[in-house]
């Protein structure tokens, strides 16, 4: 079993939302984090906060949509702490919108989801992780490194209407475990770097939260557990993931029995 205490953990959206708790928790539980997101006020914040629970934290404005800013945050961590042990790519946007949109009336095509939607999702979602993991990992392997990349997926994995972008990215979230797997098993790394997914349903973030609470309650009239699931929940999960050795390759949903209908 790994111990979170000393353990360096690379974030990104650290800023805020499930990012922002992942760090609190590994703070909490004797970690070190470094965090990277767009947000640089919100970033300052963050890290005062983490500090004045005690924590250990180094900060990197990063648009994980870059190469060069992802290389700086994995060079960081070494930098600072002289290790990665848990890989957090939590940085995600969503651009929603139906492919296309008829007109109720007419029958014709008023609306569709435009290119910029669907790439800026595909960007940060996919590609950001990629880069993420692929210049974290590469640290890790080079400096002997031992832990855990854990990607995001999502309940959206499974098909949301409205969200074929976001839907998408995540789908592509929930395989990539399995492949990198493989990979680091090929190499005859897989007992050292292990490779998994969460995926959340609906998490009680300021944004969902916030929503029209016809909208909210209609959600949560799917959700068995009959509530949101808490960041502190979501987060929880995956700190189990990193301590047992014995996991690799999987995803891991989190949504209180979710099941999306035929209208997702």
């Amino acid at each position: 079993m790994l111990e979170i205490r000393n353990s360096v953990a690379v974030i990104t959206g650290g800023a805020m939302g499930i990012g922002k708790e992942m760090a609190r928790y590994w703070i909490r539980n004797g970690g070190k984090v470094v965090l990277g997101d767009v947000a640089e006020e919100e970033l300052a914040r963050t890290k005062a906060e983490l500090e004045a629970l005690g924590g250990e934290v180094a900060t990197v404005v990063c648009n994980v949509t870059k190469e060069d800013d992802c290389a700086r945050l994995a060079d960081t961590a070494i930098e600072k702490f002289g290790q990665i042990n848990l890989v957090a790519p939590f940085a995600g946007i969503i651009k929603d919108g139906l492919m296309l949109s008829p007109d109720r009336e007419t029958g014709k095509v008023t609306r569709k989801m435009t290119l910029e939607q669907f790439q800026a999702v595909i960007n940060v979602n996919l590609v950001g992780v990629f880069l993420t993991v692929r210049e974290c990992a590469e640290r890790m392997i080079n400096h002997h490194c031992q832990g855990l990349i854990c990607l995001i997926s999502s309940t959206g994995s499974l098909g949301t209407a409205g969200q074929l972008n976001y839907s998408a990215t995540k789908a592509a979230m929930s395989v990539m475990p399995k492949v990198i797997t493989a990979e680091f098993f090929r190499r005859g790394l897989a007992d050292k770097l292990r490779c998994v997914a969460i995926a959340p349903g609906y998490v009680a973030t300021p944004l969902v939260k916030g929503m029209d609470q016809k909208a909210l309650d209609k959600i949560l009239g799917e959700v068995p557990i009959g509530r949101l699931i808490e960041p502190e929940e979501v987060v929880s999960l995956v700190g189990e993931l990193y301590r047992n050795e014995a996991i690799a390759g999987e995803v891991f949903f989190i949504h209180g029995g979710l099941r999306l209908g035929s209208r997702g």
